[in-house]
């Protein structure tokens, strides 16, 4: 099936250039309805939009074959994406592409602001020469608050450092201390923190239930009367019902703002637009030309790499962690492994599934280990072709299975050992694993040691150890036409009870386990890993 590629959204030409000449199909439909956008996007692989398309649950529902969106730009707040990650739709967008024209747009703005260019601008506009009404202030000797230092907060105080500002900010997730001392940024507690000390604040934190609202009449209430806020973010980080009264009764200074909840503004909002304290422009912090190609190059050749080749950048919705040439051998015996362990605790309620790394495999990152060991345990749950790693770790926290890891880096008989430890109905189940090049072996399972292959159709019997078993078992599958392969026998330190492993060429219906259960006098479990 040919992969198609639908672009929702005005796209710079050399974007376009570059999904077409991958051999793609590419088809460019910009302005569309929800509706419209559901009844198109059915049978596309790939959605490449900006800020104008919203991908909600009813366009991801609607989109059969989607595996990728791609956002040209850093917000994905139009994104539905926890349910697109549910459904196993990888997300990328272009975090660095238009950095610097939305931090040269956000002093701008404060710039405008402080001086009061606007309003002289318009003022001389209708004839008039008012010099004193329009007197600004320096922002020389002025402290910042920057709220959120990711790329765009950091290079807007490399600039404004330039202007002798003063710097304070807050971030959750603050990068190492040397870059900030290196700008001269203090970092405080928290947002409230900030506010009460600057005289400008410019605002660079991304929309989140966390931050939705994080400045409103509290915060306006703590800021000085002089201060002033610029907001080249996003739109509702900022409430803008108490902005607006913070403006108009002059609780702070001034504001300038590029984002707003509603893009084109709703009736309520253009109350903002009579003040004469406020600077106002349309979303212009990544509308350089500069800026539109670089996103648009960005994700065309971000999105047809993963199209064409698997390779995954800048996806926002990916587990962290990276495949070593060490840890990579082992994918393919962690997704077995968790598939193994759904079969075994098929029609039970699993409520914790942990990944323990060990022998030399805990020295490095297991995470992605981790999360291939919940893609192979989702797999007969959503299908093959709808489990990935984008989704695994989702779908089994929705089904209320807690996901754990750990690391041991003591290893008795491999020097590598992926373990799989299962609580279902209260019962705990432990399965491990090797891998011998290319081939995942299977060489534990509830505290019995053996050695056979990861694949294929595999019968556990488990029995009171005793003489006879071997030919009990070989009468009723002769009987049945059923070839052994290969056969493993373990038994356990304490326990008076084997358990024999064995390797048969063809599955075993219900009726043929049941008959092995009573020749062995004990329980008989039939598993098939593909």
């Amino acid at each position: 099936m040919t992969t198609k590629i639908l672009v929702s959204d005005k796209l710079d030409k050399a974007g376009l250039e570059i999904l077409e000449a991958s051999g793609l199909p590419v088809v460019m439909k910009p302005g569309m309805t929800e509706d419209e956008l559901c009844a198109e996007i059915v049978d596309y692989d790939a959605l490449i939009i900006r800020s104008g398309t919203r991908v909600t649950k009813k366009v991801i529902d609607a989109a059969k074959n989607l595996r990728l969106i791609g956002r040209a730009g850093v917000g994905v707040d139009n994104v539905d994406i926890p349910y697109a990650t549910e459904k196993g739709i990888l997300i990328m967008n272009t975090p660095s592409a238009n950095t610097l024209s939305a931090a040269e747009h956000t002093c701008a703005m404060i710039l405008a602001m402080a001086r009061n260019i606007p309003q002289a601008h318009k003022s001389m506009h209708e004839g008039k020469w008012d010099r004193s009404a329009y007197t600004g202030v320096e922002l020389n000797g002025k402290t910042l608050g920057i709220i959120g230092t990711g790329r765009v907060g950091l290079e807007v105080a490399k600039r404004l450092k330039a202007f002798n500002m003063k710097m304070v900010a807050s971030d959750p997730f603050p990068p190492k201390k040397e870059v900030l001392d290196e700008i001269g940024i203090t970092l405080l507690p928290n947002a409230d923190e900030v506010v009460k000390v600057a005289d400008f604040i410019t605002i660079h934190s991304p929309l989140l239930p966390s931050t939705k609202g994080m400045i409103s009449m509290p915060q306006f209430k703590m800021m000085k009367p002089t201060c002033r806020v610029a907001n080249v973010a996003r739109g509702g980080i900022v409430d803008e019902d108490d902005l607006y009264t913070a403006l108009k009764e002059k609780i702070i200074a001034g504001a300038a703002f590029d984002v707003w909840c509603n893009e084109p503004l709703d009736e309520n909002e253009k109350k903002l637009l009579e003040l004469d304290n406020i600077v106002t422009t349309p979303h212009l912090g990544a509308s350089t030309k500069e800026a539109q190609l670089r996103v648009a190059v960005d994700i065309a050749e971000s999105a047809v790499k993963y199209l064409k080749e698997g390779i995954i950048t800048n996806a926002i919705n990916v587990p962290r962690g990276k495949l070593t040439p060490e840890t990579a051998p082992f994918v393919p015996l962690a997704e077995r492994l968790g598939t193994f362990a759904n079969h075994l605790t098929l029609g039970k309620a699993v409520t914790s599934l942990e990944v323990v790394a060990n022998g030399n495999l805990a020295n490095g990152d297991t995470n992605l280990l981790r999360v291939h060991a919940v893609k192979g345990y989702i797999r007969d749950m959503v299908g093959a072709d709808n489990a990935n790693i984008i989704n695994a770790e989702p779908v089994a926290k929705s089904k209320g299975i807690e996901i754990k890891d750990s690391k041991n880096p003591s290893s008795v008989n491999y020097s590598n050992i992926i373990e799989i430890k299962v609580v279902a109905d209260g019962e705990s189940c432990s399965i491990s694993g090797t891998s011998f090049g290319d081939e995942p072996r299977l060489v534990g399972y509830n505290g019995y040691s053996f050695n056979v292959p990861l694949n294929g159709n595999l019968v556990f019997l488990n029995y009171a150890d005793k003489t006879g078993i071997v030919g009990a078992v070989g009468t009723v599958l002769g009987q049945a036409d059923v070839d052994i392969k290969e056969m493993a026998v373990a038994v356990k330190d304490g326990c008076s009870k084997a358990m024999m492993v064995l390797i048969i060429g063809k599955p075993l219906d219900e009726s043929k386990v049941a008959d092995l259960a009573r020749a062995i006098d004990g329980t008989a479990k039939f598993v098939s890993i593909n």
